[in-house]
């Protein structure tokens, strides 16, 4: 015998090649096409998936909202016993994503001007903020009295504390900082939303990608407010063509960022600068020509008419990005930006300060301590300010630096600044006052007859407001909200100055208090007319009409 297969010879030799599993002969395809069958199944099954995702997430909140609501009823009755219960019941979750609640800075403003404003018009919300902050609820709503003269009714707000605010901090991404802070703000959102999913989620802080996850999570009504782009048009524009990778890279996440806003229900912006970038990024809006500056754009030509239009400092990019952008927005089919001033107590400061009343001359600048805040600017302008400055102003000038500490860096940025004081020896004549309530705040303002602002494209300046509203003659960047919305002319008269370098500033300031005492009355009356464009009241009226767009939707949501 030779072993053949009819003899059972091949099976005894260990098998041959013809016998295959019939069953198996698929398999080597299937695993050919799983890289192009894979991606496809998922671009098609990613909307149910992610919901279904969604409702797990849900399930893991148990009974968290009917606990929140219980612990508001028993608050409200604990406040006011004599009030009628039901009548204060809280039906409506809105969530407020704002990691750093507790900052004190002008962005906390809004978000707390928009938490009072939904307590007096619409009572049946109970406000939820998301922060990384860990004081406590009294002491957070201790601060906001202190700091802004809010005062709200802690029955309808709470708090969820979040322990991963880390991942929102620049310091965790030394390296891709944009792509980096994005993922940890999703990160972030995700453990939020493990714990409370709201029926209305806003971004009061700049993280738009949390609110593509709760849209896509939950299909609940989204709304952000937005006080500077992670990416703007400036800084794409910025970049050299030498620094080709860092600007793919920008790219790349410019086209992520639109799609994240694109999708957004409503969107306000704190101030045209604002409101330009992003009409042409979630919006695809390409009607302002530009021509390059040595620190950013400009806008030179505004095709839509004189009277500056939402996007009137957006700069045209142009090739495959703006393309893609506007395909991307286009799909769509959202309304524009809009602008909605932050709140400013105008008013209060109004009632409180004379404007004829005898001023020192002082140098104020409010603003939080962080780089880009631009302290050291301040500091070599009144330097050269003092050198150059008539004697009676040299020794009679004081700046007062006034502003709210919120980490370690910050302390650290204080220490610093106040090293360079020393350096340039004009310590004695530099005050710095950190974290001061806002009782020291207005009486700072009452004091001072300047008022001084130095971050270039500086999105608003609720701090250039005050000023104003108090009386100050501001000394401003020639950039952003300060340039664009705030210190304008009245009537083709000056409210302020504008300037760019140091020795710009320091000529400000010698301006400014060089002034006659009829003149210097003139222009605080015109300032303080133009600050009443900004009060609490304008904010609050126009935040009830965002609010009842939202709860609209939410309830369109309810009947389908």
């Amino acid at each position: 015998m030779d072993g053949s297969p009819a003899d059972g010879g091949g099976a005894a030799g260990g098998g041959t090649d013809e016998e295959i599993c019939t069953h198996c002969a698929w398999a080597p395809y299937a695993l050919t096409a799983l890289p192009i069958i894979l991606p496809l199944l998922i671009l098609l099954l990613h909307r149910p998936l992610l919901r279904l995702f969604g409702l797990y997430i849900r399930s893991t909140n148990g009974d968290k909202r009917e606990l929140l609501f219980r612990v508001a009823l028993e608050e409200a009755v604990r406040i006011s016993p004599d009030s009628t219960a039901p009548s204060r019941t809280p039906t409506t979750i809105v969530g407020f994503f704002h990691p750093y609640c507790n900052a004190g800075g002008g962005g906390e403003r809004v978000l707390w001007a928009a938490i009072h404003a939904n307590q007096q018009h619409s009572p049946h919300i109970l406000n939820i903020v998301y922060t990384g902050d860990h004081a406590t609820k009294s002491a957070i709503l201790s601060n906001v009295r202190d700091r802004f003269d809010i005062h709200l009714n802690p029955s309808l707000v709470q708090f969820i504390h979040l322990q991963k605010r880390h991942l929102v901090s620049s310091s965790s991404w030394p390296r891709f900082t944009l792509i980096g802070q994005s993922l940890g703000s999703v990160i972030l959102a995700l453990e939020a939303f493990t714990m409370l999913v709201p029926d209305v989620f806003v971004d009061s802080m700049g993280y738009a990608f949390t609110v593509l996850l709760a849209k896509k999570l939950f299909g609940i009504p989204t709304g952000a407010y937005v006080h500077y782009p992670t990416i703007s048009t400036d800084m794409l524009g910025a970049l050299s063509p030498e620094k080709s990778i860092k600007k793919r890279y920008w790219q790349a996440f410019a086209m992520l960022y639109s799609y994240a806003g694109s999708g957004i229900d409503v969107v306000v912006a704190n101030s045209s600068w604002t409101a330009g970038h992003l009409n042409s990024l979630w919006r695809g809006r390409q009607d302002v020509d530009v021509e390059a500056s040595s620190e950013g754009q400009e806008v030179r030509d505004v095709k839509r008419g004189a009277a500056a239009p939402a996007n009137a400092s957006a700069p045209r990019f142009y090739g495959g990005l703006a393309t893609a952008i506007k395909w991307i927005s286009g799909r769509q089919k959202k309304g524009d930006v809009e602008v909605l001033f932050p709140p400013c107590a105008v008013k209060k400061l109004a009632d409180k300060i004379s404007i004829d009343n005898k001023r020192e001359d002082v140098i104020l600048y409010i603003a939080q301590f962080r780089p880009e805040k631009n302290h050291v600017l301040v500091l070599q302008s009144f330097s050269k300010f003092l050198d150059t400055a008539p004697e009676n102003l040299k020794s009679s000038t004081k700046l007062v630096l006034i502003g709210s500490v919120r980490e370690d860096q910050d302390e650290k940025k204080v220490y610093e600044l106040r090293l360079l004081a020393r350096e340039l020896h004009i310590e004695k004549s530099v005050e710095f006052v950190t974290n001061a309530p806002w009782g020291d705040v207005i009486g700072w303002l009452g004091r001072a007859s300047v008022g001084v602002n130095a971050m270039w494209n500086e999105h608003f300046g609720i701090g250039v407001v005050e000023y104003q509203a108090a009386g100050l003659i501001g000394v401003v960047h020639d950039s952003g909200g300060p340039k664009l919305d705030i210190v304008v002319d009245v009537d083709g008269e000056r409210t302020g100055y504008h300037a760019t370098t140091a020795d710009e500033f320091a000529e400000g300031f010698k301006q400014a208090l060089s002034l006659s005492e009829a003149d210097t009355v003139a222009m605080r009356r015109r300032a303080r007319q133009s600050s009443l464009r900004f009060s609490e009241e304008i904010f609050e009226e126009q935040w009830n009409g965002i609010m009842d767009i939202l709860l609209g939707l939410l309830e369109g949501k309810k009947r389908l």
